[in-house]
């Protein structure tokens, strides 16, 4: 059975592409000759099993498009990428140290810089903040691709891209306003890479969190918190409580009990979110 996360659609292709053409750049600088990257649809054969020694890198988007976006590392791509970026001599056996993975975290950080300038003319101002994490993301994948830079597939640098759900929405928000305005439907991609099929998606677990309200306290006040203490919310009880998927609102209701525990029963539905 496909997993759901595997689903691509057109919206996080060309955001990908994006990645990979700014990859192109930085190390064609670098390099002085090109080196080419391909957005793959489907997990390469070569890719090596995720492990413990891998990179992860968490790309956090703010201002004009918001979302997160993981990257994952192979050691032997670690080494790949970091040779080339300090310009190194390629040996694949080299043993992998702390400085090579710092090398690779400042060359996301450059490419991150090239792909917030592309992104300006559709998103505006678009801040791209990349950190490293110790794995997997906590926040759900809605879409899986990967970028394969090099031109033997042999001895290629693979990276795995995860996209998370509020990024994958926030792209296709867009998409489909620019379509209904009908000014740019070329923009829509359907191309070599396939169609959208939503049937795949039904299955994907979401994490759903009920908002009852929200208070902010002071730094003293935190700190004289003991059992027992009451904090006051900033709604009302009558209001309705909202529900959130990846932080983002998609409908409000009305707190019932179900069978011993608590249910929400849906009043109203965020716009976009049907």
């Amino acid at each position: 059975m496909t997993d759901a996360a595997t689903v691509f659609l057109p919206e996080s292709v060309q955001h990908v592409e994006f990645w990979a053409k700014s990859l192109t750049q930085v190390l064609g600088e670098i390099s002085g000759s090109p080196v080419p990257c391909a957005v793959l649809n489907e997990a390469p054969a070569e890719l090596a099993s995720a492990c413990a020694d891998d990179l992860w890198i968490v790309c956090a988007c703010s201002g004009g498009l918001r979302g997160e976006m993981g990257l994952r590392l192979t050691p032997a791509s670690i080494m790949w990428l970091a040779q080339r970026f300090t310009n190194e001599p390629p040996t694949p056996e080299a043993e992998l140290a702390p400085e090579h993975r710092e090398a690779v975290a400042e060359l996301l950080r450059q490419v991150a810089g090239q792909v917030a300038a592309a992104l300006k003319a559709d998103w505006g101002d678009v801040q791209l903040r990349l950190a490293p994490c110790s794995g997997v993301p906590s926040w759900s994948a809605s879409s899986m691709l990967w970028l394969r830079l090099g031109e033997d597939p042999a001895l290629a640098a693979l990276v795995e891209v995860r996209l998370s759900v509020a990024l994958v929405a926030a792209l296709r928000e867009k998409t489909a306003t620019e379509v209904s305005s009908g000014s740019v439907v070329a923009r829509v991609r359907t191309d070599s890479l396939g169609s959208v099929n939503l049937d795949l998606l039904m299955d994907v677990d979401l994490a759903v969190t009920l908002r009852f309200g929200s208070r902010r306290l002071q730094l003293r006040e935190i700190l004289d918190l003991n059992p027992g203490s009451v904090i006051g919310l900033d709604r009302q009880v009558e209001e309705p409580v909202d529900v959130l998927l990846d932080g983002r609102l998609v409908a409000r209701g009305e707190v019932v009990v179900m069978e011993g525990n608590y249910g929400l029963r849906v009043t109203e539905v965020a716009p976009g979110s049907g």
